[in-house]
């Protein structure tokens, strides 16, 4: 079984602490009239600043901005990040959450140091559109890590998302900024939220090196034999793998009975392309979107290059759930200290999907976490170490 976890985190004094809410009422102002209520927050300290995650259903995208300033105007936060989703998620108190298909959104309210975090305004092409202001503070704060949400109708998004890791790169140590998070899902208009409701590219929030946080990467799958060179292709095609048929290796791997009829194939086996350099074993999955049988050639959703290696995967309910489980508990038990909230960013082709019932992959999240509050989505792509990934889970963690 394959466990894809990374670990992120910087050691710090600093505290920090979070609030949470959910609500599946009956449209945006009966949700965010439900949020408001619930959230309850404290005074703030002195030093201490207030940095709101909000993610929606599509269902309510219209009223998106509105349900935006309500929650402002109510709690007196001001800054806000987040995203609408197709499907949004929740876990608090040992119970795990998801909603799809009506109106829901769910607030992680994060108590930090003044100065500990900066809100990235959309960019739209280039790293180049980072404000001056952002700029001064990346420079003084140096910051390692950021969540951040995309556009997936802007392809530029991808380039924007290693640019943007560069440019937080800790000159010292050459490393670049670690980024997580996830492209927007929706069957309108395609929101995030940055301060101020937006769309068409990448935005999101970056954080100074005195907050502490760990990730984790799950990817549901089970290799079903060993990795193979690219050895001719052209485009997405994959002609010849080891020097022979692409379709004879790969029948070879999926073994006879699947071999007999490739029907049974689709969206159950897949491709995948090891991440060169990675020292988790990563890898990044493609459909298999097209067969053929005369010449012996693979068609993968994805540019192919001669020289790649190529092993294939499978993606079943027992496989995702035997997957994030393993991340969940690894990154538990790997954690310097008691996770106080996270994030969880998910694809739209994993939950009830894969897992067969609504809420049972936010469940398993939950079950390692204990009272520990996650909010996500649901999208169409998921960010982790600056990659761009398809069907997978990504766990964020503050300590």
């Amino acid at each position: 079984m394959c466990v894809r976890t990374a670990l992120y985190s910087v050691y710090t004094a600093a505290m920090t602490s979070f609030a949470f809410a959910r609500s599946e009422a009956d449209g945006w102002s009966a949700i965010a009239k439900a949020l408001a209520m619930d959230l309850a927050l404290p005074p703030l300290p002195e030093g201490v600043t207030r940095l709101g995650f909000l993610y929606a259903t599509d269902n309510v995208a219209d009223d998106f901005a509105t349900l935006v300033t309500f929650l402002r105007q109510t709690t007196g936060i001001e800054h806000w990040v987040g995203s609408i989703g197709m499907g949004i998620c929740w876990g608090h108190q040992g119970a795990g959450g998801e909603a799809f298909g009506r109106p829901a959104a769910a607030v992680l309210i994060a108590d930090m140091p003044t100065d500990s975090f900066s809100v990235l305004p959309l960019l739209g092409e280039s790293v180049n559109e980072v404000p001056d202001d952002l700029l001064g503070w990346m420079a003084n704060a140096t910051p390692p890590f950021g969540i951040v949400h995309g556009d997936p109708m802007n392809a530029a998004v991808t380039g924007l998302i290693e640019q943007l890791s560069l440019a937080m790169e800790n000159a010292t140590l050459e490393v670049p900024g670690f980024l997580v998070g996830g492209l927007t899902s929706s069957r309108g208009a395609h929101y995030q939220l940055a301060e101020d409701v937006l769309g068409g590219g990448l935005s999101g929030v970056l954080f100074a090196p005195d907050v502490e946080v760990a990730t984790g990467l799950t990817q549901g799958c089970a290799p079903v034999g060993p990795a193979h060179r690219d050895t001719d292709c052209m485009d997405n095609v994959i002609m010849t793998l080891n020097g022979e048929s692409a379709l004879n290796v790969f029948k070879d791997d999926i073994g006879e009975l699947l071999a007999r009829d490739m029907n049974r194939v689709a969206g159950y086996i897949h491709a995948a392309f090891p991440v060169e350099g990675s020292d988790t074993g990563d890898y990044v999955v493609r459909n298999l979107v097209g067969v053929d049988p005369e010449r012996g050639w693979l068609g993968v959703g994805g540019d192919v290059q001669t020289g790649d290696w190529v092993l294939f995967v499978r993606r079943d309910p027992a496989s995702a759930e035997e997957d994030l489980k393993r991340m969940v508990n690894n990154l538990v038990g790997r954690l310097p200290g008691p996770a106080k909230g996270g994030l969880y960013f998910s694809c739209v082709a994993r939950g009830p999907s894969l897992f067969g019932a609504e809420g049972r992959e936010m469940e398993i999240v939950q079950e390692a976490l204990d009272d520990v509050p996650i909010v996500g989505f649901f999208g169409q792509g998921e960010i982790s170490n600056n990659r761009l990934y398809g069907y997978t889970g990504v766990l964020a963690l503050f300590l």
